[in-house]
């Protein structure tokens, strides 16, 4: 599918991979009066729109309802039985968030803005040059690679064999199993696992290090798992999958310690993976073996070259994606402004509590800095917390030489929103003798922040 003159192959600028970043890029560039060609073999607006964030958020709200009304008992009275009904989230997902996985109205847009569209695969095969499909296109100002990552697939003896699904196929599916077994306890792992629990599906999540959301604080990794068990969703930890097999119907995970777990399905989410040479990368200079795509704080991979999103490793994450699509327009065009910075990115999980976090973990500021302090408040112990029954924490991580923060946690009910303040202090490099002096709102969950910074030591 293509759109625009067909004859003239050249083009002020080339993007490759229409995930939200890069349709930014081909979309402003084309508004600025350069002349576009966006490339992609998938869907214009990537993963977001149609696997990631938009759907599995509506899974997760869905979710979390069902789980507040089960909460009613506890709080405010008595309440009927709460009966799940997965075709209306199946249903919603469909119409109102992925048009059934038809990207029309984004190639509309994108080409409504003037940009040229061709559906394929794009190659960099040198310097301003870029192959789709057998088709040669030459770019005179420059190159942008927005290729995304796909799933991970570890490789377990079987598991080729055996049908699976990845985070496509659970969004995708009109109806959940009896039962799941989940390879992969990191973000997305434990928000499908969680999700399709309170839909009434019998989980069990396999995660081969020794916690679940290895990368985040070990509090809130201990705090989720404590939920998890809670609810009924098994997790096994510090011990990976050896073998895949069909049983029954079903699938039968054996684990290296000997043991098996037997579901009717199978969740990989082992995590995400790119491809720079897929993409041509390494005709640019690039290392063949190169896991991501090294960029300068303007994005530059080399001259005439640049790259956003996940493929940089600077965070896999929209909001990331959309912060270097700013970078990089601004770039093109000439314009002035500051270069990247990543010290304050922020990451949610959303599981229930929510877990964000900002900048630093206290292991990695440990390893970076020369004096660290730390702070932690039980969000139980906050008026707000304890008024809600909320379960979860704020942890905070300060540089002791500098006076300021440079990382935090926030494990709770709305914790991604509660993380602002603290991505602001973060980010600003605001000391934490003025955060202490701040007024907090009362009685906020976020007014434990101020009880966190209290207890830094």
């Amino acid at each position: 599918m293509s759109s625009g003159p067909e004859a003239d192959h050249t083009f002020d600028v080339i993007v490759i991979g229409l995930g939200p970043g890069g349709e930014h890029v081909a979309g402003t560039l084309a508004e600025r009066g350069l002349r576009v060609l966006g490339v992609d073999r998938r869907l214009v607006g990537g993963e977001c729109p149609y696997w990631g964030c938009i759907p599995s958020k509506m899974m997760i709200r869905a979710a979390d309802a069902l789980a507040e009304a089960r909460r009613v008992p506890g709080l405010a009275g008595t309440v009927g039985d709460v009966t799940p009904d997965w075709g209306l989230v199946a249903r919603r997902i469909r119409e109102e968030a992925t048009d059934d996985w038809d990207d029309t109205v984004a190639v509309d847009r994108l080409t409504g803005k003037g940009a040229t569209f061709v559906r394929g695969t794009g190659v960099i095969t040198g310097p301003g040059r870029v192959d789709v499909d057998g088709t040669a296109y030459a770019a005179t100002r420059g190159i942008v690679v927005n290729t995304g990552t796909t799933p991970a697939i570890p490789p377990i003896e079987g598991l080729a064999d055996v049908p699976y699904w990845t985070n496509h196929e659970i969004i995708e599916a009109t109806d959940l199993p009896d039962s799941l077994v989940v390879l992969g306890g990191g973000a997305i792992g434990c928000e499908l696992s969680q999700a399709v629990s309170r839909f009434g599906t019998t989980v069990t999540v396999v995660e081969a290090a020794d916690r679940l959301l290895a990368l985040e604080e070990p509090e809130a990794s201990a705090k989720v798992a404590e939920v998890f068990e809670a609810e009924g969703i098994t997790v096994r930890t510090g011990v990976g999958a050896s073998k895949v097999e069909a049983r029954d119907g079903g699938v039968r995970v054996t684990l290296a310690d000997g043991t098996h777990v037997d579901a009717d399905r199978l969740l990989v989410a082992t995590g995400r993976r790119t491809d720079v040479t897929g993409v041509g990368l390494h005709h640019v200079g690039v290392a063949e073996d190169a896991r991501v795509a090294p960029v300068d704080d303007e994005c530059r991979v080399t001259d005439g070259v640049w790259a956003i999103g996940d493929i940089t490793g600077k965070g896999a994450f929209t909001h990331v994606s959309m912060y270097q699509a700013g970078i990089v327009v601004r770039d093109v065009m000439g314009d002035d402004g500051p270069p990247a910075e990543y010290a304050a990115l922020p990451r949610v999980t959303f599981t229930d509590p929510e877990v964000g976090s900002v900048g630093l973990t206290e292991a990695t500021a440990r390893e970076e800095l020369d004096a660290v302090t730390v702070g932690v408040t039980p969000l139980g112990e906050t008026t707000r917390g304890w008024i809600a029954k909320a379960d979860g924490l704020i942890k905070v991580v300060a540089d002791a030489d500098s006076g300021l923060l440079v990382g935090a946690t926030v494990v709770g009910p709305a914790g991604g929103e509660v993380l602002g303040a603290l991505a602001v202090a973060v980010h600003g490099k605001v000391p934490v003798e003025r955060l202490r002096s701040m007024i907090y709102a009362y009685p906020t969950l976020h007014r434990g922040i101020e009880d966190a910074l209290g207890r830094l030591s």
